[in-house]
């Protein structure tokens, strides 16, 4: 079978058995800090599991997406030397959230993969294991499955704690957990390896293919197990794995999946050696880098966007080890579209703008590779023995991508070593921070817990009445509040909007008879709505009926600004490309912030257009329309969903624009305008870069965009005024100071260079003569930094075969700068020379064996240092 067929097998089983049949998430947690990336199948049902997030179904199977390539699951070095390892792969899963247990879970899993109807693998080929203690599951694969005794393997605590075991599993330190188990194929007498749990286990005969695990407890912080009122079930089988049990190969890069992308790495590389383990890990990484990239991933030098670079410089690298000379792993993302697009449309559509990133990330990959050596040369330079640090290895490899192997190479033709230890001692620490950072560090007991949830009203009116659920003070619940505390109120209604999808929490006051509380902010915590604020009189008790009351100024601004945010997303998509998605945004009152991707700083003209976009639908007046429709059916219809936002089955759908025709539709949960003529005014106000491959727009609406205005004209006239102009010729006379002020800047620096040519002609006469070498050791006056270079230059010709160290003054530092002839570097070194004369001066220095630049701060050590360089030179010529 090949492994589409497999994929769509496993999602008709479980669809034939009741499961909803639930599209993959992207690779990027939606709202979940506490994860790199989509790791496994259960992330995106994580708060089902939780129980905060209710569905319209009990039961689920998918083909998830999934990437692991940083933080707790890192094996980014073997990918591509294993037959199993990867940073990309799909992850089939069937889920119960509190409906089906371990019987069904069991009977799934047997039937799918040995029943004739589907996979038809010979039962006597199958092993399984199960957590010690778990006597139902061992019964149930015994007496009902019919699993023998002695393919039925118990697995305790193997990782030094309590449930620390291979069959058990846990969502984080706390929260819910259970023992699991796990389905092995065995490849067969003639590969190595024993059973799971044998001193052999780790070879590769039998290979884990399923692991089933049942959720049946809460673990608590003080590590008690609590059953769970609804127990669960969550399931993995990677396809890859399944999928070369299916085609009989023994290494997942055996099947079809990968064996068209190897032809393919072959062919843009002019590989030869269809053996070469680079051809697996290119293979590998295009899967990875193209499926980030889909989901909104950019290169960048921090978070996710740094663990993308590192791949795809990885593969580039990998890519110049098979002979490739030029730009090659963008062109791999056609043939992973034929492959994959089928299953993952999103793949297909996105292939012009991820082939374009590839690119440009090939491109700058190559500039850092010159970037690289730069360093390298002037830490060899700077030697004072034959090993290159492992901190400079180190350094070279984790923060400007230059490759390890590379730089050893380098060091064999200079007739150095690496120290490796050192390296391999910072890597070590760096995968420790990875670790730390990537560790689910939520407590999940210690969650707020309130029962019911607050039902929203403030899409028609900002003023209603609500019932006191739940008041909280320094973190905890109390019966009361009295005047003066700064505290959190819980209603069961409110008019009062908690900050989500960019847009700010609402502000005003909650009333009662004879009280008032000051709200200064709103959150939501799952259904709750938070009021943040402080109590102005009165008290306040739990079941007390408020009124609730929104600062009406406040909310409108807030409401033409996101507005404004839905047009100018609309716009930038229309004038910049439909590459062009939301990568964050902020929508206050008195700005809208709105971050997307794009490679490029937005031009002058392409800004002035997606205003005059938006303006004119302002101008147009068209009607803002809301709808409640199901999620598949609002996509259907073309409503933009915003990447990482988590939707409910039934969303808002905010439609700006007359029917079909309509020139926004998103899904919003946001408040908005009823006319797009309310928003009145759109000004942008700046537009920059925030990380690599995004961009960040600023802009203002209604009264501060005519404040905006106002300041502009007000900055216009008293430039105008300033150069004697009026508005119609300001331009022309500011450019006319600039041009006049370019020439004088030039006029200036032609002296500057004649006067140190004039300086250059006086020096070299000073010049003494050791041992056939011209040296001139000398502090020159008059000169900036920036120009002793080229003294320097006019020196060493004049002088011929020589050494040269000048050093200058300036702000209360000393720059140096020295040069050797090619003829004489084998006795002298520019940086060696400049070393120990910086050092004196309490700074550093070096370079290259013919020139070099340091400086320092001890201006006063000058003489005596230029003097003791004098000496040194004596005794090394």
């Amino acid at each position: 079978m090949k492994s589409a067929e497999i994929r769509q097998a496993f999602l008709d089983y479980f669809k034939s058995q009741g499961h909803e049949v639930v599209a993959s998430s992207p690779l990027i947690p939606g709202n979940d800090p506490t994860l790199l990336f989509t790791n496994a199948g259960m992330v995106q049902f994580k708060d089902v599991f939780l129980g905060t997030d209710p569905r319209s179904y009990r039961r689920a199977t998918t083909s998830q997406r999934c990437v692991r390539a940083g933080g707790k699951h890192n094996d980014l070095e073997n990918v591509g030397y294993t037959a199993r390892h990867h940073t990309f792969f799909e992850m089939l899963g069937n889920f119960s959230f509190g409906d089906y247990f371990k019987q069904d879970a069991i009977r799934f899993a047997w039937e799918f993969l040995t029943s004739a109807q589907w996979m038809n693998i010979p039962k006597e080929k199958l092993w399984v294991t199960v957590y010690a203690s778990d006597d139902e599951a061992y019964a149930i694969w015994r007496d009902e499955v019919g699993v023998p005794a002695d393919r039925i393997i118990r697995i305790g605590d193997n990782k030094g704690a309590p449930y620390a075991s291979d069959n058990f599993w846990a969502m984080g330190d706390t929260g819910p957990c259970g023992p699991c188990t796990e389905i092995f194929y065995d490849h067969g007498e003639d590969v190595f390896g024993g059973p799971p749990g044998s001193p052999d286990e780790d070879g590769d005969r039998y290979i884990e293919i399923w692991n089933v695990v049942f959720m049946q407890y809460n673990r608590t912080a003080d590590g008690q197990m609590h059953p769970l009122p609804r127990p669960s079930v969550d399931t993995g089988m990677g396809l890859e794995r399944i999928s070369a049990v299916m085609q009989g190969v023994h290494s997942n890069y055996e099947i079809d999946l990968f064996q068209n992308l190897l032809r393919a790495v072959a062919e843009v590389t002019a590989a030869e050696d269809p053996s070469n383990h680079s051809l697996k890990v290119i293979a590998d990484h295009i899967r990875s880098c193209a499926f980030l990239i889909t989901d909104g991933v950019l290169p960048s030098n921090e978070g996710r966007g740094y663990v993308l670079r590192r791949i795809m410089r990885r593969a580039i690298r990998h890519g110049h080890r098979l002979g490739a000379t030029s730009s090659f792993f963008h062109k791999l993302v056609a043939p992973l579209v034929a492959e994959m697009g089928e299953a993952y449309p999103e793949l297909a559509k996105a292939q012009a703008q991820v082939e374009r990133v590839i690119l440009k990330e090939e491109e700058q990959f190559a500039k850092t590779l010159d970037q690289g050596m730069r360093i390298l040369e002037q830490a060899i330079a700077e030697l004072q023995s034959k090993v290159i640090a492992g901190d400079t290895v180190f350094k070279l490899y984790d923060t400007y991508g230059f490759p390890v192997d590379l730089t050893a190479d380098i060091a064999r033709e200079r007739g150095l070593e690496l120290d490796m230890p050192g390296f391999e001692q910072a890597m070590e620490a760096q995968r420790e921070r990875a670790r730390a950072a990537s560790q689910f560090g939520v407590d999940y007991s210690q969650t707020l817990q309130v029962e019911g949830q607050t039902e929203f009203c403030g899409y028609e009116h900002l003023q209603d009445a609500g019932k006191v659920m739940a008041l909280l003070c320094d973190g905890n619940k109390v019966e009361q509040l009295s005047a003066g505390m700064e505290a959190v109120v819980v209603l069961d209604k409110t008019a009062f909007y908690a900050e989500s999808g960019g847009q700010v929490g609402d502000s005003g006051v909650l009333s009662w008879a004879g009280g008032r509380f000051a709200v200064r902010d709103t959150t939501k915590e799952g259904k709750v709505f938070l009021h943040h604020g402080r109590m102005l009189e009165g008290e306040l008790q739990l079941d007390q009926v408020v009124q609730t009351e929104v600062d009406q100024a406040r909310r409108q601004a807030i409401v033409l600004n996101h507005s404004a945010t839905h047009l100018m997303h609309e716009a930038l998509r229309r004038i910049l490309g439909e590459h062009v998605q939301q990568k964050g945004s902020l929508v206050a009152p008195d700005r809208l912030r709105f971050d997307f991707s794009h490679f490029e700083a937005v031009s002058a003209e392409q800004l002035q257009q997606v205003e005059a976009m938006v303006n004119e639908q302002i101008r147009a007046n068209q009607d803002v329309q809301v709808q409640l429709m199901q999620l598949e059916e609002a996509k259907a219809a073309g409503a933009m969903a915003l990447f990482g936002e988590k939707y409910e089955d039934e969303v808002r759908v905010i439609r700006m624009g007359e029917g079909s025709g309509a020139f926004s539709t998103e899904l919003c949960g946001g408040t908005h305008v009823r006319r797009t003529g309310d928003i009145g005014l759109f000004r942008i106000i700046s537009e920059s870069g925030v990380a690599a491959g995004v961009r960040r727009i600023e802009a203002v609406t209604g009264s501060e965009a005519l404040r905006y205005v106002d300041q502009s004209e007000q900055a216009l006239r008293q430039l105008a005024s300033a150069l004697k102009a009026n508005r119609e010729s300001v331009l022309s006379k500011a450019e006319a100071l600039l041009e006049r002020n370019r020439l004088l800047e030039r006029e200036l620096e032609q002296l500057k260079l004649k006067l140190a040519s004039s300086a250059g002609n006086d020096l070299a006469a000073q010049a003494a003569e050791i041992n056939g070498v011209k040296v001139l050791v000398t502090k020159v006056e008059g000169v900036e930094p920036k120009a002793l270079r080229d003294l320097l230059d006019q020196l060493k010709n004049k002088l011929g075969s020589a050494v040269v160290l000048l050093a200058t003054e300036s702000d209360g530092k000393v720059s140096l700068v020295a040069g050797v002839t090619k003829e004489v570097t084998a006795k002298v070194k520019a940086g060696d020379l400049v070393r120990e004369v910086a050092e004196r001066l309490g700074g550093k220095g070096g370079g290259r064996p013919d020139m070099a630049q340091g400086g320092g701060t001890d201006v006063a050590a000058l003489p005596a240092a230029l003097a003791q360089a004098q000496d040194w030179l004596q005794a090394h010529l």
